[in-house]
């Protein structure tokens, strides 16, 4: 077994035997990266793990994971409603920090052969750089583009080579809003990335 899947299994019993039943909460300062990981360094061993699977900046991820759910493990989409008052659902099946799709989640994991759980930051992650992975493949949208990254993470890739995407001004802005997001994390990284890394090198595992 891999160091880092050795890892994340110590770290998921860990995260049984001693915090079972609670949620990991959002970082209190999510518009900075290094204090994110500082916050929580576990998350930083899952962007990196998932950096050296996929090839997805963590910076992408992460900008990803914060516009999709504010990092809040158990994120759900807003209510339906029926004539605009009785509640109806919700607006899709999207659940967790990726907000992934019920389809698409079962996409996933069929192609990973990882059960996973939405609500698992590192599963979350590896989603993400799974997901990106085959824009890049299937698209040739590269995942540094996180413009149309996400927009093909928004609208599904059928969506987005049908241009669906053209007829939502605001979804537009959004992207633009998670280009800029990446952007930031990126170069506030770069003055963190070695300390981080430097304090990981002590785990025995």
């Amino acid at each position: 077994m891999s160091r880092k899947r050795f890892s994340r299994h110590i770290g998921a019993l860990f995260t049984v035997v001693m915090v079972s039943g609670c949620a990991t909460p959002p970082p209190d300062n999510p518009n900075n990266l290094c204090a994110i990981f500082d916050q929580h360094p576990d998350w930083f061993e899952a962007a990196v793990d998932m950096e050296e699977e996929w090839g997805t900046p963590i910076q992408v991820a992460m900008a990803f994971v914060k516009q999709e759910s504010a990092f809040v493990h158990d994120a759900l989409p807003p209510r339906d409603y029926v004539l605009g008052i009785l509640p109806w659902g919700r607006v899709s099946s999207a659940y967790g920090y990726a907000q992934a799709q019920d389809p698409a989640w079962s996409d996933y994991q069929k192609a990973t052969d990882n059960g996973g759980a939405r609500t698992d930051f590192a599963d979350a992650l590896q989603f993400i750089g799974w997901y990106t992975d085959a824009t890049y493949r299937q698209l040739g949208v590269s995942k540094w583009d996180v413009y149309r990254q996400y927009l093909a993470y928004h609208e599904g890739r059928g969506g987005f080579q049908r241009g669906s995407f053209e007829g939502k001004p605001g979804l537009k802005r959004v992207a633009r809003k998670v280009e800029q997001q990446a952007k930031d994390y990126g170069w506030q990284l770069k003055g963190c990335r070695q300390r981080l890394e430097d304090n990981l090198s002590w785990w025995p595992f």
